[in-house]
């Protein structure tokens, strides 16, 4: 099947697994039914292969700002899936299909943008593949987060309607953001080591930046995990770090390649 018409498949999969889902919540049935799985699962498959094909060819790795989404998504529906086994975060993927349907098709349909290296050292992959999976992780920390604050909000205020009404209790929304958290951090952690080990220089000009935003969220949530073990810090504080420590760890990510492969055309 042609790599457009996978991408529109998975597209169009996506979107309907995620209306049915939402449906499902609002008649208060939040669990995932047989027919939200299958499509969801099919979408999934079509999405790994654009994702497979649009980045690796016989000559080269394109990891360009388009492609890179797609498999940053693709990584993200995995761990939220794998998630899910023991804690229920499938209200996440009421948010997460569709986004994952559209960076799906702009892989697809985008050019190329940014260097396609010919052969990537196994130092390199360990450090592409931590830091993938540190932001596809920290990026449900992050929606986990936002739910977490809204539900906050609105049981302070003696007002849960909506969909806070379809939510786990409060504390078991706590429970799972640190956990996401402390797996994020662990990962994250390994990027960061691996990129100082296997980058030529990790403070190079065109990374500096990448570098230094990268540092200060590491600190960041470094810092929340801390002051929930010492201080047993909750809700609104740990809304606040995960999400100033996502938006951080977003600029050093996607803000850099923007700039250098749209912006100045460079890879």
């Amino acid at each position: 099947m042609p790599l457009p018409l996978l991408a529109i498949v998975a597209a169009l999969l996506y979107f309907a697994a995620a209306g049915l889902h939402l449906t499902h919540i609002l008649q208060r049935r939040p669990r995932l039914s047989g027919a939200v799985i299958g499509m969801g699962a099919v979408a999934l498959l079509c999405h790994a292969l654009v994702a497979w094909f649009s980045i690796f060819d016989e000559h080269a790795v394109h990891l360009g700002f388009y492609k890179i989404a797609a498999l940053i998504f693709l990584v993200i529906n995995v761990a939220c899936l794998a998630w899910l086994v023991r804690r229920p975060l499938q209200n996440l993927l009421v948010v997460l299909m569709p986004l994952s349907a559209i960076a799906t098709l702009v892989s697809a349909f985008a050019p190329h943008s940014g260097t396609t290296p010919e052969s990537l050292g196994h130092g390199l992959l360990l450090h592409i593949a931590s830091s993938i999976l540190a932001y596809a992780v920290l990026t449900l920390a992050a929606a986990q987060a936002a739910l977490l604050a809204v539900q906050d909000r609105q049981l302070k205020h003696h007002h849960a309607v909506g969909i806070v009404s379809f939510l786990p209790p409060l504390q078991l929304m706590e429970t799972m953001l640190f956990e996401l958290l402390w797996a994020g951090v662990v990962l994250l952690t390994l990027a960061i080591v691996s990129g100082f080990l296997f980058l030529d220089d990790i403070f190079a000009q065109h990374l500096v930046h990448k570098t230094v935003l990268t540092l200060i969220a590491w600190v960041i949530y470094s810092t929340l995990l801390w002051g929930r073990y010492r201080m047993g810090w909750r809700s609104q504080t740990a809304v606040r770090f995960t999400l100033g420590g996502f938006a951080l760890l977003m600029l050093a990510f996607f803000g850099s390649k923007l700039v250098l492969e749209l912006v100045l055309q460079r890879g």
